[in-house]
């Protein structure tokens, strides 16, 4: 039986591979358990590994703090990737209202932190780890122990904080949420409410009555100061032609133009007439229209190709075709000119079967080389992170310069590479898949290391006098901001409920409770709304903790 002692107990390489993997294993299985319609996912490792290090189970303490900051990194940079392409884009328009709705949030509760540390008297530490586990941010709670960490002092505390409070920080919310809905909305509240968007492409028909437009060619056009569209189709004498930048427009012809559904008026005006046939059906069948044209939908694998503009190819001019919609991330795009592409990029083109198949091999349309990783821009990318944490920046009041560390600075570099990386032509696609794989096995080795970390201390802390205030503070910071916030925007911004929802579960980190409002909204406001507040806040939140604590600990 010496091997089970060597394999289990004994500390090495190997052991640790074993005991961290167990844990993951056995969190992630219970994970999947729901109690009430609520599960707690991943997070669950967190807790198998405080049950590990509770009954003795450790590991060698150099191996536990490499895997548990490479884990870290793993999963902050594949979230900020992941986050990238709409960090910047969730602040036009709407998304600016629920986005200082949602920093109202994450401020409330940190001054609510400070005021608590003085008034019931909790080191600041211990308070920082209390409100990542209110706010279900472990992010957050890494750049609080890198932050100790340089600056000599016990970085273990926070995560007991954590610990204790996570359980009601993910229940909070969802009380929260209750507490709202039976107080103050009405059932007409429910009812989910259209929202104007940008991106929603819209299909129009037109008749070119207006003479200021005769003659002119479509690149003439498209010059004018008018919204921006694209023309599919021409009818002209009972013909279907896909019209190119050179074509002229002549009275009488017949347009198929694409473009957003807040502008068809603008184009009435510019064309002359619109036709009442509802070009927007999902049953349309576009191949029908003319049997010389076929419609297709091609996939950008061609490396070369990421971060051109669209209007660089002139694939129109060239090929005699037009491309008609963009899809990207499950969003449609207008494709104007100056739409700048991505690998995976979804183009549908229309046009005779032999040019639509020549464009094809412009584009790639290798479906199968985009499951391929591309490891190289995810360790580049780490690199860079772990350079910009590792940079000391000087702030006033602060004696000593902040480092963003492990937490922050990988995660900035993934939101900057996965919105500008494109645009410099770095390939930086990666499936969906592929990057929930990263930010899962990631976060699944840091949760298993901090709770093996907390363990062996964990009960003895909870049933204490300071365990049972450290709960209740927790308590207190989860539903007090929710609470407030959620006031404000329901009743004095008058945002509808399925976004007021989303944008709290996203201030708080809690896909969880996202989950509740889900199942219980009907409408996906909930979930459009934490994707627009889910960046901002948690990089606000990385940043904050650890400002806080080189200012107060100084």
């Amino acid at each position: 039986m010496n091997w089970l002692y060597t394999l289990f107990v004994e500390h090495s390489p190997l052991q640790a591979v074993i005991i961290l993997s167990l844990i993951s294993a056995i969190g992630l299985g219970l994970g999947k358990v729901r109690i009430c319609g609520i599960s707690l996912g991943v997070t669950f490792v967190f807790f198998a590994g405080i049950l590990a290090g509770h009954f003795g189970l450790s590991i060698d303490p150099q191996m536990l703090n490499y895997a548990e900051s490479f884990g870290l990194v793993l999963f902050v940079y594949a979230l900020g990737l992941q986050v990238g392409p709409g960090f910047f884009s969730s602040f036009r328009q709407g998304g600016i209202q629920l986005n200082m709705l949602a920093i109202g949030v994450v401020v409330v509760g940190t001054l609510m932190a400070i005021a608590g540390s003085y008034l019931a008297d909790i080191s600041l530490p211990d308070m920082m780890g209390i409100l990542c586990g209110a706010t279900t941010n472990t992010p957050a709670l890494g750049a609080a122990q890198q932050t100790l960490k340089q600056l000599g002092l016990d970085a273990s505390t926070p995560a007991l904080g954590c610990a204790v409070t996570y359980p009601l920080g993910v229940v909070g919310v969802i009380l929260g949420l209750l507490l709202i809905r039976k107080l103050l909305v009405r059932p007409e509240d429910l009812a989910p409410k259209e929202k104007e968007n940008d991106n929603h492409t819209y299909i129009g028909a037109f008749q070119v009555q207006n003479p200021a437009v005769f003659n002119k060619s479509v690149k003439e056009l498209g010059e004018l100061n008018y919204p921006k569209f694209v023309i599919s189709r021409l009818w002209r004498d009972g013909k279907v032609s896909i019209p190119t930048s050179e074509t002229v427009i002549k009275e009488g012809d017949r347009l198929l133009v694409i473009t957003s559904d807040k502008n068809a008026a603008s184009l009435t005006v510019l064309f002359g007439e619109q036709e009442h046939t509802d070009w927007n059906k999902e049953d349309i069948d576009w191949d029908a229209i003319d049997s010389k044209l076929i419609s297709m939908r091609i996939v950008v694998t061609r490396p070369e190709l990421n971060g051109k503009k669209l209007g660089t190819l002139h694939l129109r001019n060239h090929y005699g075709i037009n491309i008609t919609r963009v899809y990207r991330s499950g969003v449609q795009l207008l494709a104007t000119a100056e739409l700048t592409l991505q690998l995976g990029d979804r183009l549908t083109v229309v046009g005779e079967a032999a040019a639509v198949h020549n464009v094809e091999k412009v584009l790639g349309n290798a479906v199968k080389s985009l499951k391929e990783p591309n490891l190289v821009a995810v360790f580049v990318g780490i690199i860079l992170g772990l350079m910009l944490g590792a940079v000391p920046i000087t702030l006033p009041g602060i004696s000593a310069p902040v480092k963003l560390g492990l937490a922050g600075g990988p995660i900035i570099v993934g939101i900057l590479i996965g919105t500008f990386g494109p645009r410099l032509h770095m390939i930086t696609y990666t499936t969906r898949s592929a990057n929930l794989m990263l930010r899962a096995l990631g976060l699944a080795m840091y949760l298993a290391c901090l709770g093996l970390d907390a363990g062996e201390h964990f009960f003895e802390t909870v049933f204490r006098p300071e365990g049972l205030v450290w709960i209740g503070t927790g308590f207190v910071l989860t539903v007090v901001p929710v609470l407030v916030m959620g006031v404000i925007a329901f009743k004095w911004s008058k945002v509808d409920f399925g976004s007021v929802s989303g944008m709290l579960c996203g201030s708080m980190a809690n896909p969880m409770a996202l989950t509740y409002a889900n199942d219980t909204i009907p409408g996906d406001n909930p979930s459009v709304a934490y994707a627009t507040v889910y960046p901002l806040c948690m990089f606000l939140r990385v940043i904050l903790v650890q400002i806080i604590l080189m200012f107060f600990l100084n």
